[in-house]
């Protein structure tokens, strides 16, 4: 494996933890700063609106080299996380989050396009899959280490952590990716022109709707688990590193068989599967071992499309790559926020029921897929 390629995860798994951390720590920071858990669920929110503001910031920056590019993100993820570290009140940590959300979506745009360039023929998606592995990781491991921290020493630790993981990788993004031919200059305007056509909303409204169907679900996991399908608190953060696993293999798997398949076949048929996984999440959840299972496909499924949607929107995009490529992640953000909006909605007829609220979500998500696939994945270059 080339170490640019590590290089780059390394980048993702930084992000990932310090996006999804903030989920399992929530009560720690509420407690701290005074504020109650609803509220403190803004920091999560604010992330987000970082994201989606970060992303556009890249047309401005479209004639620097990409390697700069990727440093000046991990100088901006880095300094964010060392703020949220030393947050005293719910103003400073709200503007910290923020900070920390910026590069997120502009860093996978740009990682992807690098990726692409250093991957060997015929593997760029592979390539762009072992970038994504880092943020799967942070599911694995990142997120659960950054939990027992935050109830062993402080939260604070945790971001301390993230921001000096952000040094390292700063490091290693400087020692080992190479400089990198950057994208001709289409102008302010040619960044925007692939709007004009169908090829791209496509993708991004599979991408928003798929992942907001998953979210439905996967916001209320832990309820789920614990009040329908009868585990234990005490064994939640195993089974938290079980679907992180499903993210790392599903991720991995997906880049391969991209490569072999064409990334629109690979992302239609892993989001036809996740309509069917959430289906049979509402109906099997009383029962345990099926809960544990299914849960383990539905995040292998979720990650398993991403890679797909990541390569698709670059090979659309024709002069806008980096925009493209950020606006990903600004749809699978979105999905995240509707999703876990609608799934709280559906709370209330139980546990299970956000599931079953997510199957529309999932099923016109595969329908846009599908009609991706039919219309537009033969005429877009490998």
């Amino acid at each position: 494996m080339k170490k640019s390629l590590i290089a780059l995860a390394f980048g993702t798994l930084g992000l990932g933890i310090a996006e999804f951390t903030m989920m399992g720590i929530l009560p720690y920071v509420a407690e701290d700063l005074g504020v109650s858990i609803p509220v403190a669920g803004h920091f999560i929110s604010a992330y987000a609106l970082g994201v989606c503001c970060g992303a556009p910031v890249l047309i401005l920056a479209r004639r620097r080299p990409l390697k700069h590019i990727l440093l000046a993100l991990m100088a901006l993820m880095m300094a964010g996380n060392l703020l949220a570290s030393v947050s005293t009140d719910y103003w400073m940590l709200l503007v910290a989050r923020f900070i920390s959300g910026l590069p997120h979506g502009a860093y996978f745009g740009v990682g992807s396009i690098v990726a692409g360039k250093l991957a060997d023929e015929g593997k760029g998606a592979e390539a762009v899959s072992i970038m994504i592995a880092g943020m799967t990781v942070a599911n694995l491991f990142g997120v659960p280490l950054g939990t027992s921290l935050s109830h062993l020493l402080s939260w604070r630790v945790t971001f301390l952590l993230v921001g000096c993981w952000g040094l390292l990788v700063l490091y290693y993004i400087a020692r080992w990716v190479p400089h990198v031919e950057g994208l001709q200059d289409t102008g302010f305007n040619g960044q925007f022109r692939f709007l004009k056509k169908p090829a791209p909303w496509l993708i991004l409204g599979a991408t928003a709707l798929g992942n907001g169907g998953v979210f439905c679900w996967y916001s209320y996991i832990t309820p789920l688990l614990t009040q329908v399908s009868g585990f234990s608190e005490g064994s939640i953060t195993a089974l938290m590193m079980l679907a992180g696993f499903g993210m790392v293999v599903g991720n991995l798997v997906s880049g391969r068989m991209s490569d072999r398949y064409t990334p629109g076949r690979v992302g239609m048929v892993v989001q036809g599967m996740l309509c069917v996984v959430l289906l049979l999440i509402f109906f099997l959840s009383p029962n345990p071992w099926c809960s544990a299972l299914l849960m383990t496909l539905c995040t292998a499924g979720l990650f398993a499309v991403s890679s797909p949607e990541q390569v698709l929107i670059i090979r659309v995009a024709p002069g806008g790559e980096m925009l493209g490529g950020a606006c990903v992640q600004m749809a699978f953000n979105l999905g995240n926020a509707v999703g876990a909006y609608v799934g709280g909605l559906a709370v209330t007829g139980g546990y299970q029921y956000p599931a079953l609220a997510g199957v529309p979500f999932a099923l016109v998500g595969f329908m846009l897929f599908l009609i991706f696939y039919k219309k537009y994945q033969k005429g877009i270059p490998s």
